[in-house]
């Protein structure tokens, strides 16, 4: 998977997360109550609208996102291979910078 289709795939998560949870808590009772579903209006708090909306909006659209990228994480890991040993470098015939075991420099005979 590319990384923009995963960018992608995250942010149309992350966006029916939010509307998903919004509508949700739209239909609960409690939030009717709230936004005065009774007669004449009677106990209507728009405090609680104002408090509890923006919460579950960003509740909505961090918890999916995280879920889906995290996922995406994992199975990017599973699929990848493992190296176990380092490459060889690709001359050959070239010592090593790091041996200490003949004394001298490569630019010194």
């Amino acid at each position: 998977m590319s990384r923009d289709a995963v960018t992608g795939g995250g942010c149309a998560v992350s966006l029916a997360g939010a509307v998903g949870a919004v509508v949700v808590w739209w239909q609960t009772a409690r939030t009717q109550r709230h936004l005065g579903n009774e007669f004449e209006n009677n106990g209507q708090d728009f405090g609680a609208v104002l408090t509890e909306l923006p919460l579950v909006f960003l509740a909505g659209a961090v918890v999916p996102a995280v879920v889906y990228g995290l996922g995406a994480w994992l199975l990017g890991r599973r699929r990848r291979p493992e190296t176990t040993g380092s490459p060889e470098p690709s001359g050959g015939s070239e010592p090593s910078r790091g041996s200490a075991s003949s004394g001298s420099s490569e630019f010194h005979a």
